[in-house]
């Protein structure tokens, strides 16, 4: 079974979330619009909305659907599941690339044990579904998880899953993952930890700027930005479950760029420069410090300002655009090629350096 990595390993692995909980949103047509003036060719949703996902046909924009919550019972049932397939994903093969589909969203961080005691049952039953349909070796099926389900996460190889989870429904999925290749699915905010602590956590650190970062004394590796040691923290929590060659992919990072008096960090120039340094570390094609060989495939949350979005006003503007398709700051997810041009200058320069000298040389 091919495991993800090997399907996202050549080029830039950045998606951005399209969520829809407001009233005032572009239809999916100028979406489609939207999302190839910025040059994003992944997208991610939270249902499998069908006016998206016939919207974005023959864009070759790849998309990783949803289920809702609610569906997770119903969707126990095989009969249910073949059907939910049927209606939401074949339907809109081939046009329309679906890429994975996410089985509920983080129902490991809530008390709802119910629910919990049915997402592997309703991922088996979705993937059995695309199996039958010659689909599971292009579709992957997982669920995502909020960073609370782990209970130690510093330094990052101390990393765990809460215990009341770990061996009871984590480690089943993981065996899940394991054996049909697909990613685990996780939200990952350095802003949040930010936010709680302050005067202990540095703003560097957490932006990717430069910083003294830390060090993990067990194993050596130096951290300099949040976000990798947050990572290195899951496939920590992974690999203590007895799992070690599943991916991590992100489903959600982001940071507000405004938020009530109590959010401390969150404005414009701080998410201006936590995406624009998050973009850069990414494609750079550098990993963490545990797993440097792999680039993680991220998903930025989200495309757009939600004014319908329920908590605090930082939940609202985490978009990178208004709804009237505007940017809410400057960013790019198109590498400069000031860099790649100097690269090509020097060593142009080099080799004519090289050929003189040798001239000279032999003269």
């Amino acid at each position: 079974m091919r495991r993800w990595r090997h399907e996202t390993a050549v080029g830039v692995a950045i998606g951005v979330n399209y969520g829809k909980l407001a009233d005032n949103l572009p239809a999916p047509s100028e979406v489609v619009t939207l999302l190839q003036s910025i040059s994003v060719k992944k997208s991610k949703l939270y249902d499998a909305d069908p006016l998206v996902l016939q919207a974005f046909r023959d864009t070759g924009i790849t998309f990783i659907v949803g289920t809702y919550n609610d569906d997770l019972l119903s969707l126990s049932n095989p009969v249910f599941a073949t059907s939910w397939v049927q209606t939401n994903i074949v339907a809109h093969l081939p046009a329309t690339k679906i890429i994975g589909i996410v089985v509920g969203n983080e129902i490991f961080s809530t008390t709802d044990t119910n629910m919990m005691a049915h997402v592997l049952p309703a991922m088996q039953n979705v993937y059995s579904a695309l199996k039958n349909q010659g689909l599971h070796r292009s579709i992957f099926v997982s669920t995502a998880h909020s960073f609370s389900i782990l209970s130690s996460s510093f330094p990052p190889s101390s990393g765990t899953f809460n215990p009341a989870i770990a061996d009871l429904y984590i480690k089943p999925i993981l065996q899940f993952l394991d054996v049909t290749g697909a990613p685990f699915l996780i939200n990952v905010y350095p802003f949040f930890a930010y936010k709680d602590n302050p005067t202990k956590i540095s703003l560097d650190y957490v932006l990717f700027e430069k910083s003294d970062g830390v060090l993990d004394e067990n194993t050596g590796l130096h951290y300099f930005n949040m976000f990798d040691a947050q990572m290195d923290a899951v496939y920590s929590a992974i690999s203590a479950l007895g799992y070690h060659d599943i991916t991590l992919l992100v489903s959600e990072t982001g940071w507000p760029s405004l938020g009530d008096p109590d959010e401390v960090g969150a404005n414009i120039l701080n998410a201006q420069t936590y995406h624009a340094n998050l973009v850069k570390h990414v494609t750079s094609s550098n990993g963490t410090p545990l797993k440097p060989n792999i680039t993680p495939e991220i998903y930025l949350f989200a495309l757009f300002n939600e004014d319908q979005k329920p908590g605090p006003t930082s939940e609202r503007n985490y978009g990178l655009f208004h709804p009237d398709g505007s940017k809410v700051y400057e960013f790019s997810f198109v590498q400069s090629s000031n860099s790649q041009r100097t690269f090509r200058c020097s060593s142009i320069l080099i080799v004519l350096t090289l050929i003189l000298y040798f001239r000279t040389l032999f003269s």
